[in-house]
């Protein structure tokens, strides 16, 4: 008996055959679009055909945005993606990951044997790359000056860095005249001695829009010129064989002037946060050798001559002072000594003897001091020294208070 299936398990089934064959994985499958849909969810649905077949195809929103081009009813074009079945249907579709006009595919090959050939002649070297000048004076701007890329980066270029000149060389991005237009371009700003970087630029569009950046000529004008360049071609998934010509690539144009500009906003901080530390680091080195002049002035100050003399002269101002102070002790002690001599000899001057009531005798005939009675006798003439003057006197009469003791005759 032959096994029985439901519609599921057998719309199962045969979707894990398609899911698990290598074949029917990352196709490419061209024809018309027809029954196109774009859903609110943002997911493009459509069918291919050709004069005998059809495919159901879906895009999810994800990929449908990055589509550079609106696909239309009746277009021709070609869809890369993979084969599997829509269980609720019991239908098998195309989910496309990238759909592309017709005509393509073509350009892709085209685009892998030109980058193999340039990239084996070492175009592509990385060690080729040069540096993007940190603070470029002129910027030489290769693009259209009607497009909105053009505005784009003189917008940027104002905001981040206004001091910066650019010098537009003009030339078409699309089409057959702009391969020699953007060489020409490239050309004359290498003539211009001044430009310091270059900024080959265009906004997004369909790999045929962007076609003239794969052209051969182009890619070698961008490798072989003398100034660093900077592509920004197309959106951020777009890629051109410029881009890896160029010495550095951007996403878009807008990014490329980012690129080749320093932020003057993160400049004006940056410029404040060292002009602070200029300044701390000049004024901690200024305190320093102050305190070092400082300390060399205290060492020459103790050093020099004129401390010395100065010292000297403190040190004699000091000796005079003792000096004087032992001269004036001496002199008082030698004051008072004197006064006490003189002391002494007015107690044993006669004449202060005499002016207390004491008088001085003396015989007149001799001038003997007559110290006693018994050097007198009656009739001896005496003089009387007195405080004030002297008498004349004769002795009259004698009277001896000692009784052992007579008078002389």
């Amino acid at each position: 008996m032959t096994d029985t299936y439901t519609v599921h398990q057998l719309t199962t089934y045969i979707r894990d055959l398609l899911d698990g064959d290598p074949a029917l994985q990352g196709i490419w499958v061209e024809g018309e679009i027809s029954n196109f849909r774009r859903a609110p969810s943002g997911h493009l649905y459509f069918t291919l055909k050709d004069g005998q077949s059809e495919l159901a195809c879906v895009m999810w929103r994800s990929q449908a945005a990055r589509l550079g081009f609106e696909p239309q009813q009746g277009d021709a074009a070609l869809a890369g993606g993979s084969i599997t079945v829509y269980p609720a249907r019991g239908q098998y579709q195309l989910v496309c990951e990238t759909l592309q006009p017709a005509g393509v595919g073509d350009l892709h090959r085209e685009f892998e044997r030109l980058k193999a050939q340039l990239e084996a002649e070492g175009l592509f070297d990385p060690d080729r790359k040069r540096p993007i000048p940190p603070f470029p004076r002129r910027i030489g701007i290769v693009t259209s000056p009607t497009t909105a890329a053009f505005q784009d980066i003189q917008n940027v270029l104002r905001r981040r860095y206004p001091a910066v000149e650019v010098i537009l060389s003009p030339a078409t991005v699309q089409g057959r005249d702009a391969p020699p237009q953007i060489v020409a371009a490239i050309e004359r700003l290498n003539r211009h001695t001044d430009v310091d970087v270059i900024v080959v630029a265009r906004g997004g569009g369909s790999l045929e829009d962007l076609w003239c950046f794969n052209d051969e000529t182009v890619v070698r004008a961008v490798a072989g010129s003398r100034i660093p360049v900077v592509t920004g071609v197309g959106h951020e998934i777009d890629f051109t064989l410029v881009d890896f010509a160029a010495d550095q690539r951007a996403p878009t144009p807008s990014a490329a002037a980012e690129l080749v500009t320093p932020d003057g906003d993160a400049l004006r901080l940056d410029i404040r946060v060292l002009a602070g530390r200029m300044n701390g680091a000049a004024r901690s080195a200024l305190d320093t050798r102050r305190s070092a002049l400082n300390a060399h002035h205290r060492l020459l100050d103790r050093l020099t001559p004129l401390v010395q003399v100065r010292t000297a002269r403190q040190r004699i101002d000091d000796l005079t002072a003792r000096l004087d102070t032992h001269f004036q002790h001496g002199l008082v002690r030698r004051r008072d000594r004197l006064t006490a001599a003189v002391r002494a000899l007015d107690a044993a001057n006669p004449a202060a003897l005499l002016r207390r009531g004491y008088a001085l005798v003396t015989r007149a005939g001799d001038g003997a001091r007559v110290t006693s009675a018994q050097m007198t006798a009656e009739g001896t003439w005496l003089k009387i020294a007195l405080h004030d003057g002297e008498l004349t006197a004769t002795v009259r009469q004698r009277d001896m208070h000692d009784a052992d003791h007579t008078g002389d005759s």
